[in-house]
């Protein structure tokens, strides 16, 4: 699968490009834009953006005053418009001064397919310091709120702030079939009140910024942080662009930096740094610099849609321009968006080490605070060897650390039963050895016989009620055992189990306190390892203890309800039962955190484990053929609809990330929803 694809189900290719612009050199500059653009459009982008004033350059100063710079970029423009017919279906965004009614006009011209779609001026002119702009420009702040209506090479068009409108290419998936964008230009975002809130309120969900803006010590990395927060402030996806090589250095030098980002997260760029150190920018033979990217214009909108603040603020009084025309398909396979395959685990190491530790940070205080609160000053918990009663055992002995009791204040308990396996075994009890717990361990064989005696239930047959027998009588002792000391009863359980609703109602799915219930099983096991690690690098003292985890890292997942075979191999792999943890937690990302469908997390899917790599590239650590990923996506949607049940009665738990099941927070759905619209939606014929 390719990532134009994508197009189908709402992603909308952009580029940004810096090209070598020289001040005054119109002829020049338009050669260039011209040669960008063809470039933009053969790389299957549906906009092309350009820096700000990239017809005459920023810097040509008081030639903005001289009658043939104006003339020249007026035929420029012509140009432009009479070009983009070779490139059907391409918004062009460039950046030009306007003179019109006495004002000279800092503008953006936006193109598509042959026609002008309007003039949008720079509303905040930067006149302090290094900066000169009020000496030319008129502010579109004095313009009418409905613009000025111009009529350019045969097409009618507003000057003034306003909102464009464009269909989507051919067949589609998004709630609508147009959506909306818009543009400012350098300073506005930079500005206390800057034009891209009242746009972004009138429906515009991508941002379009020309920028001529200078570089210096220290400059790039607020500018980056500026447009990053602004994406995410808006909800909307912000793509800047601004001058580089090529203008004046009389006294400034300008960074050609590029930055496409979505609701906070950077997607492309090109950095200062990068730009400033190129050589040969000036080179017409070389590919214009540029930044592409695919933006998830239905994520923009699930996100506006769920957050209520944006909901409560009044439309603004702006024009929307309606485009006559549609999009091109997108056909960005070259430089396609990419997808993490493991959303809840980040990829850069102190990321990652960040996001690990304020993940055990937020839980353990969560479960110190609940002590503190009940007055409680024992825990008990269930260790089985496997990884989250692992991670839970850790947030437990951060939690006493945090409210000054002992670790022999923890009381872990090992059950082994009909289906445990000695690896398990020994693993729970040299983990709770070695970080000083007190151990305790009952053996649930002998209570499970009886019980299934009791209920005239034969041991022989391996079924539900053999299994469920066993979780249910584990949550029995751990809560009598709690009452007998006072204790409070700890829930292992990871969000990506209440997701499958892979738990024994009243059994495991039960605790007093569920430090685990917002952690995915990826985060899980990056947890443990993250705690491996730090331990082994703390002291020579804890190199058992981290060796431990590391043999549990290694451990198969297994509930181990069902015997071990005469080699004590474990029998019942959770993942061959249920599906790959990998696959499940991207499913639950993707629909729950981006509201997307089931079509299109397929497709997702494809494209991040899809064995579609060129022949000699090395295998992906995650790959999964087409049959596999819509087989357990199917798996995923009749669990997550049918398993609701249990996510209605979860104990209490912290929130450690962007996702919660939990009734009383992030998640309410009825338990007997069904899955039917879903599931007919992942059907071939609704993808392809």
């Amino acid at each position: 699968m390719h990532n134009k694809e994508l197009a189908h189900h709402g992603y909308i290719s952009v580029s940004a490009v810096t090209p070598w612009l020289r001040p005054g050199a119109v002829h020049d500059n338009l050669a260039r834009i011209i040669k960008g653009s063809e470039e933009a459009y053969s790389r299957g982008n549906q906009f092309v953006v350009f820096p700000e004033l990239s017809f005459t350059g920023y810097t040509a100063m008081d030639l903005f005053n001289l009658d043939l710079l104006l003339i020249n970029s007026r035929k420029a423009l012509t140009q432009l418009m009479k070009e983009s017919e070779r490139w059907p279906g391409m918004v062009i965004i460039v950046g030009l001064p306007w003179q019109v009614h006495g004002h000279l006009w800092n503008t953006a011209a936006v193109i598509h397919s042959g026609e002008l779609l309007g003039l949008v001026p720079k509303t905040f002119l930067p006149t302090s310091r290094e900066f000169q702009e009020a000496r030319w420009y008129s502010s579109a702040s004095i313009l009418p709120s409905e613009g000025i209506p111009l009529s350019v090479n045969g097409s009618d068009c507003l000057l003034g702030q306003q909102v464009f409108e464009i269909a989507f290419p051919g067949k589609h998936t998004t709630r609508e079939r147009t959506f909306r964008f818009a543009v400012e230009i350098c300073q506005d975002l930079w500005s206390v009140d800057p034009p891209s809130t009242k746009l972004a309120l009138k429906g515009a969900n991508l941002i379009f910024n020309l920028s001529a803006s200078n570089e210096f010590v220290g400059k790039h990395k607020y500018r980056r942080e500026l447009v990053s927060q602004m994406s995410a402030r808006l909800m909307a996806a912000y793509v800047y662009t601004a001058s580089g090589a090529g203008e004046s250095t009389n006294d400034l030098v300008f960074s050609g930096t590029r930055l496409i980002a979505e609701d906070g997260q950077i997607l492309a760029e090109g950095t200062a740094l990068e730009h400033l150190q190129t050589p040969n920018l000036s080179s017409s033979d070389k590919e214009e610099p540029h930044s592409d990217a695919l933006i998830d214009i239905p994520y923009l909108e699930h996100e506006r849609t769920a957050e209520s603040s944006f909901r409560t603020l009044s439309l603004p009084q702006l024009p929307v321009t309606l485009c006559t025309g549609e999009l091109r398909p997108a056909a960005q396979a070259e430089a396609g968006r990419l997808f993490e395959p493991l959303p809840f685990v980040p990829a850069d190491p102190d990321e990652l080490a960040d996001t690990c530790e304020t993940a055990l940070s937020i839980q353990a205080r969560g479960l110190a605070t609940r002590l503190e609160h009940t007055g409680i000053s024992k825990l008990v918990l269930g260790i089985s060897g496997g990884l989250d009663s692992t991670l839970a055992l850790l947030v437990c002995l951060r939690a006493v650390k945090l409210v000054g009791l002992s670790t022999e204040d923890i009381i872990g308990i090992t059950m082994p039963g009909q289906g445990t396996s000695e690896r398990t075994y020994q693993h729970s009890l040299a983990l709770m050895k070695q970080t000083g717990v007190t151990v305790r361990d009952i053996s649930i064989e002998a209570s499970v016989n009886l019980h299934l005696e009791d209920i005239g239930h034969d041991p022989e047959l391996l079924d539900t009620t053999y299994e469920n027998a066993q979780a249910r009588e584990r949550t029995q002792i751990l809560m009598d055992v709690a009452n007998q000391t006072g204790g409070l009863v700890i829930g292992t359980g990871d969000l990506s189990e209440l997701a499958l609703g892979w738990c024994t109602y009243n059994g495991d799915h039960m605790s007093m306190y569920a430090v685990n219930t917002s952690v995915p099983k990826t985060l899980v096991r990056a947890l443990v390892r993250y705690e491996a690690i730090r331990l082994a690098a703390a002291s020579s003292e804890q190199e058992d203890l981290a060796r431990i985890l590391s043999e549990i890292l290694q451990t198969p997942i297994s509930p181990e309800l069902i015997p071990a075979d005469e080699s004590g191999a474990i029998m019942q792999l959770t993942e061959d039962v249920i599906g790959p943890y990998v696959l499940h937690d991207y499913f639950l990302f993707h629909m729950i955190r981006r509201g997307k469908s089931p079509s299109t997390i397929f497709r997702l899917a494809l494209t991040t484990f899809g064995a579609h790599k060129a022949e000699g590239d090395t295998k992906p650590e995650y790959s999964y053929s087409e049959e596999e990923i819509r087989k357990w996506l199917r798996v995923f949607l009749k669990r997550f609809f049918s398993q609701q049940f249990k996510r209605s009665a979860l104990p209490d738990g912290p929130k450690i990330g962007s996702i919660s099941l939990s009734p009383r927070g992030d998640w309410r759905m009825p338990s007997d929803g069904t899955p039917a619209d879903w599931l007919l939606d992942l059907e071939p014929d609704q993808d392809e």
